[in-house]
């Protein structure tokens, strides 16, 4: 009876929204399913990225194009060597558009970070081709990734740090000009978080919120995207319980001509505030894997 009551409660509401607003309801209250495909060894630690038929993975310092069969179609290993006012020595999640990657740039030291700022790179040649400085009035501290987000011709940027020096917002900068336009704030507040991306009016973040010493998966986080609201509701959308062996998670993107999820995961190394100080037993070296989700 009182399942009946519900449905038809629900019905109503449903009844008196566009078709627009019962999607988005029914997404708000669903969560995907994703079934692992495969995973990818790639070159860089950071990020990843994809469009058309290519993927774009960063490194600390590097930038690699791969093509369809994830074999390597460009490299850049010096992004910094030009073009740059301030000293950067680091990239974090990356995001391509009409075939530009957009990095978060910084100089990055032993957990603290500065001279951040948006940087464009040619998707085929890897060549730095603009930059836009950060909004210091923003309170961000750290940069570990950016998304485009056309739908609201936005650029955003997310944080590593904790929430006293800003982790809990993301940042939003105009595609066109790189103006800063404002930031909202997570609630709750993933903990270290690593990348962000944007998929039909919903941010996803990865958090490093497991604990690899304990064999803890780390997470990936869901919330709407509203501009102008002040906060963002965020819920927990997959736990990483199924990678090769639990680690540090970065990055993430989607694969829209196959309707994949895709994260970066890396595996071997002990991380101490951001840095890699040793290797786990059995390991010699750090392995960066993209891990390959079909969804539902």
């Amino acid at each position: 009876m009182n399942k009946d009551r519900n449905r038809r409660a629900l019905l109503r509401i449903l009844g008196v929204l566009t078709p627009a607003a019962c999607l988005a309801a029914a997404l708000a209250l669903t969560r995907s399913g994703y079934t692992l495909r495969g995973a990818h060894e790639v070159a860089g630690r950071q990020g990843v990225a994809a469009e058309g038929d290519s993927y774009w993975v960063s490194g600390s310092a590097t930038l690699t194009r791969y093509d369809r069969n994830w074999q390597v179609a460009a490299e850049n290993t010096d992004p910094f060597a030009e073009g740059f006012e301030n000293e950067v020595n680091h990239i974090g999640d990356i995001d391509v558009y009409r075939g530009e990657v957009y990095c978060g740039v910084e100089l990055f030291l032993n957990g603290e970070a500065k001279n951040i700022q948006i940087a464009v790179y040619d998707g085929d040649t890897l060549s730095l081709k603009r930059s836009f400085p950060f909004e210091p009035a923003s309170g961000q501290t750290e940069v570990s990734g950016i998304a485009v987000d056309p739908d609201n011709n936005a650029v955003w940027m997310c944080s590593w740090a904790d929430s006293e020096a800003g982790g809990d917002f993301l940042y939003r900068y105009d595609l066109t000009t790189g103006a800063y336009l404002g930031k909202v704030r997570m609630d709750p507040a993933p903990r270290l978080i690593q990348g962000v991306a944007c998929r039909n009016g919903y941010f996803y973040v990865t958090a490093d919120d497991g604990d690899a010493d304990k064999d803890e998966p780390d997470t990936v986080w869901r919330g709407r995207i509203d501009p102008g609201a002040e906060v963002c509701r965020m819920r927990v959308e997959r736990r990483l319980d199924d990678v090769t062996r639990q680690g540090e998670i970065e990055g993430l993107t989607f694969d829209r001509q196959t309707n994949r999820l895709l994260v970066l995961y890396n595996r071997g190394a002990r991380i101490l505030r951001g840095m890699p100080t040793g290797f786990y037993e059995g390991y010699d070296r750090e392995i960066h894997e993209v891990f390959v989700y079909d969804i539902r």
